[in-house]
């Protein structure tokens, strides 16, 4: 009995553990930039030491991409793809033979709408990533998220 419950308090504290360990954390907003047309900004601040995937990776990465998944909105119309907004590393792993295209500190992912009339609506959907340190990756998350544009 001993024996089972200890490991039920170890695995209680591995799981309260990895469940605490969250590198990135999400921001939403949009802005208005011209009559009916609105800026969305997705953003991710990312903890000294790891790092978030790029959208768009080599042929030779094993890393997941970043990917949005966004909800059909008969009221708007998307302006061209996701923008990623800031200092994108390019990493080499020699050992493995990989790369990827990264980012660390935080980056911006911009989406600009242009709404078909003056209404109030949102701009809802989800994002899955992965986020990796010099030791370890993470299991891929999803966040959901809903911007109102007004």
């Amino acid at each position: 009995m001993k024996k089972f419950t200890f490991l039920i308090i170890l695995i209680s504290a591995t799981i309260a553990g990895n469940a605490q360990l969250n590198p990135i954390v999400w921001s939403f907003s949009a802005k208005k930039k011209a009559d009916k047309v609105y800026e969305v900004s997705m953003k991710a601040t990312i903890q000294s030491g790891w790092h978030l995937y790029s959208q768009s990776q080599p042929s030779d990465a094993i890393a997941m991409p970043t990917t949005f998944t966004l909800t059909n909105n008969p009221l708007f119309t998307k302006e061209d793809k996701i923008k990623e907004v800031g200092k994108m590393e390019k990493f080499k792993d020699a050992t493995l033979g990989t790369s990827a295209n990264q980012y660390s500190g935080s980056v911006s992912f911009v989406q600009t709408v242009k709404l078909k009339s003056n209404v109030k609506t949102n701009f809802a959907g989800s994002v899955e990533f992965q986020t990796c340190d010099d030791k370890k990756c993470l299991p891929p998350k999803t966040v959901n998220f809903n911007v109102a544009l007004n």
